[in-house]
């Protein structure tokens, strides 16, 4: 009787346990590192230039006029610069790829493309690359690299958003893309 007790209640544990982790490793499976998740809160960052919502709890680097958020896998780089003329289709094939290819490692399958935002058009350069080391285990990852060019009165702000390859950012780096306003 004992044993038929003991049988039924571990039969009871494991089919509870079942059920709490085939979700948990179906949802670990259906995310990949990278993916920013549906519930993410999103902050605005104001510049002297620009304001745009970035990711809440990402760490903040500020180099002079430029600025990094990143978390884990994903990062996002804001620079702001001086630019006599908006840049082109042309321009960014005859000038900045080329720097590109030479400056980023692993710079690949480059597509440039105009893109409406609610500030405007901006120049859209996708590519891949090879992310920084991580500090942790030396591994790179490949990384799927979304470059934004806004411009406006002499100003260039360039918004990069990068994520390894395969991760599921779209809604998210449209959330922040749409976001960019000009300040002044």
């Amino acid at each position: 009787m004992r044993s038929t007790s003991l049988r039924t209640l571990v039969a009871a544990v494991s089919a509870v346990a079942l059920a709490v982790a085939v979700p948990a490793l179906a949802g670990a499976a259906a995310n990949p590192p990278g993916d920013i998740p549906d519930n993410q809160a999103f902050v605005t960052y104001r510049s002297t230039a620009y304001s745009v919502q970035v990711p809440e709890g990402w760490q903040r680097t500020v180099t002079g006029t430029a600025v990094r958020f990143s978390d884990k896998y994903n990062s996002i780089d804001a620079a702001v610069s001086s630019a006599a003329k908006a840049p082109t289709l042309d321009s960014i094939a005859r000038s900045e790829l080329p720097r590109l290819a030479r400056s980023v490692k692993g710079f690949s399958g480059a597509k440039v493309t105009v893109v409406r935002r609610k500030a405007g058009n901006a120049l859209l350069i996708s590519y891949r690359a090879t992310s920084a080391p991580n500090p942790v285990t030396g591994k790179s990852v490949t990384d799927d690299v979304q470059r934004y060019e806004f411009w406006r009165a002499g100003k260039l702000v360039t918004l990069t958003l990068a994520a390894p390859r395969g991760s599921d950012n779209v809604d998210p780096w449209k959330l922040v893309t749409d976001s960019f306003t000009w300040t002044r």
